[in-house]
């Protein structure tokens, strides 16, 4: 019998450049972003964020949807050039001021409020000197996650630094199809290190600002599955690969060092990024852990006779496709593996024991499901795929998982990054030409859930 505490969180999650639009009002900078959408061939049908859903303009009513389907917290994400379009001091009290209307609206509707620092939308002026290949872009984010909290501290406790700090690093700067496409493994490592500082820089800067508030950081993590028959070389390519999307960033935080297969793998490398005292700062009191799931992701044996590491060189994580991950699979050409939640949970809880608080900070699945002619969006993949995860974090609860809260990705459709808005992720349906809001079934079913929880706190969820 899966059943939540009566404490539990429910929520949906978003993040400001998929949804916000209003990219050139208000004295908003230009991020990577913006930059990376106007370069040709980057994002599919070279789309952008430009509109979006029009979030900046449309908030109220989409925390009315929020309301509306029960949920009584909200993820979502600031706009660094929104507030600050230089990366520098100088303040943009627009964008601060759009972020006060938001967190009052929900407020208002009883809805409580998380907020993520960084997700993603770096200001193009700070990319112009390095980005997070510069060491001192560290400093520029503590300095601007502290003024957040400053400005926000008052009305948000659950504060996230950076969202999936491995996808800035090596999807950013190292295999260059996220913004802000730069391809340099020296580039994809520093800003791997930068962004494990950031966390630990930036904690303490917002703790010094108001001690009362609580700080975590949202990673990407996976379960790696190898076959039974698989080489020595494919598991050791698996811990690496493990080491570098799971651990680096935990196990910084935890202890102030990095892993040691990555330490040895990485060599003169990351050596020379070092400095004296960064172990000392890597280490910071966390108090939450956010997760972001969405599958496992297999390994076979190479189909040829070299050693599987060498097609990778530096980079320990595959360029093609060496696994054969059991179908189904969503629009993101990802597997369906529910079972993989409850197994990360439980594997967190193991390997770091000081973690007393998990939050599911994002979980959904792309499927591309409109409404009929009667106005009905009947997104029956996504239902299964929500209910099965939340069973899943419910049978991790069970277990001794320390699971708090979930977020369900996303409120709704919205620009997928270098997917542009050829994927959708929401259980709200956008109307890209209209921006007209739709609830799917999925939103239908996940309000079921939310609402029996909340009404039993502790139903089974079935």
């Amino acid at each position: 019998m899966n059943s939540f505490p009566a404490d539990f969180n429910w929520g949906v999650a978003t993040s400001s450049y998929q949804i916000e639009g209003a990219a050139q009002l208000d004295g908003r900078g230009a991020s990577i972003w913006d930059t990376f959408c106007n370069t040709p061939g980057k994002v599919v049908n070279g789309e952008n964020g430009d509109v979006a859903c029009d979030h900046y303009h449309r908030y109220p009513e989409d925390v009315a949807l929020m309301k509306q389907i029960g949920v009584n917290s909200y993820r979502f994400s600031l706009a660094w050039p929104r507030m600050f379009p230089n990366g520098d001091q100088q303040r943009e009290e627009r964008g601060f001021a759009f972020y006060d209307r938001l967190i009052d609206e929900l407020l208002a509707a009883e809805i409580e409020p998380m907020a993520t620092v960084y997700h993603w939308d770096l200001p193009q002026a700070l990319e112009d000197k390095g980005g997070w290949a510069n060491r001192d872009t560290v400093f520029r984010f503590a300095e601007y996650a502290a003024a957040t909290v400053e400005r926000f501290g008052d009305r948000i406790t659950n504060w996230l630094t950076i969202n999936e700090p491995w996808c800035v690093s090596w999807l950013g700067y190292m295999s260059g199809v996220h913004a802000p496409g730069v391809r340099n493994v020296d580039s994809a490592l520093a800003a791997a290190h930068h962004t494990a500082l950031a966390h630990a820089h930036a904690s303490r800067a917002m703790k010094a600002v108001n001690p009362s508030i609580r700080t975590g950081i949202a990673v990407n993590m996976t379960n790696y599955r190898i076959a039974e028959d698989a080489t020595e070389e494919v598991r050791e390519l698996a811990d690496l690969m493990d080491a570098q999307l799971n651990r680096w960033w935990l196990d910084a935080f935890t202890t102030g060092n990095y892993p040691e297969n990555l330490v040895k793998f990485h060599g003169e490398r990351l050596q020379k990024l070092m400095m004296p005292g960064d172990s000392e700062a890597l280490k910071v009191e966390t108090d939450f852990i956010g997760i972001n799931y969405y599958s496992d992701s297999f390994l076979t044996n190479p189909d040829d006779e070299s050693h599987p590491a060498e097609k990778y060189g530096p980079f320990p994580f595959p360029q093609r496709e060496k696994g054969n991950p059991p179908a189904p699979y969503t629009d993101m050409g990802w597997p369906v593996t529910p079972e993989g939640l409850k197994d990360l949970l439980l594997r967190v809880k193991r390997d770091w024991p000081e973690t007393e608080d998990i939050a599911i900070t994002e979980n959904g699945a792309a499927y591309d499901e409109v409404p009929d002619e009667n106005g009905e969006v009947k997104d029956d993949r996504r239902v299964e795929y929500l209910t099965a995860h939340i069973q899943s974090v419910a049978a991790a609860i069970e277990a001794g998982a320390p699971v708090k809260s979930y977020f369900a990705w996303s409120l709704m459709d919205n620009f997928e990054w270098a997917e542009g808005y050829a994927k959708r992720f929401g259980i709200v349906h956008v109307n890209f030409d209209t921006l007209e809001r739709t609830l799917k079934n999925s939103a239908l079913a996940y309000r079921e859930i939310v609402a029996k929880n909340s009404v039993s706190r502790g139903v089974v969820v079935s």
